[in-house]
């Protein structure tokens, strides 16, 4: 059993509110632009996603022009 399997919390931290807040955009812009529901957004952006298809990332970060490195951070917080 892989440690995800044995219901073990994970430690990605997801920077999309900080992200939006930089480029004046909005969750719902953002849904828009990508093909993702705003519900499926919010799950990723609250830190509750429990997996991401690389081509959502990849729309994602096409969006907000960043890296996937920017995007998702290992720890609690947001790190500058």
């Amino acid at each position: 059993m892989s440690p995800a399997e044995a219901g073990e919390t994970h430690a990605i931290h997801c920077r999309l509110d900080e992200l939006l807040a930089a480029r004046g955009m909005t969750l719902t812009e953002l849904s828009e632009r990508v093909g993702v529901s705003l519900v499926n957004l919010s799950v990723l952006k609250n830190d509750r996603a429990r997996a991401i298809r690389f081509s959502t990332l990849t729309a994602i970060c096409r969006a907000l022009d960043c890296e996937v490195g920017e995007l998702l951070v290992i720890g609690g917080a947001a790190r500058a």
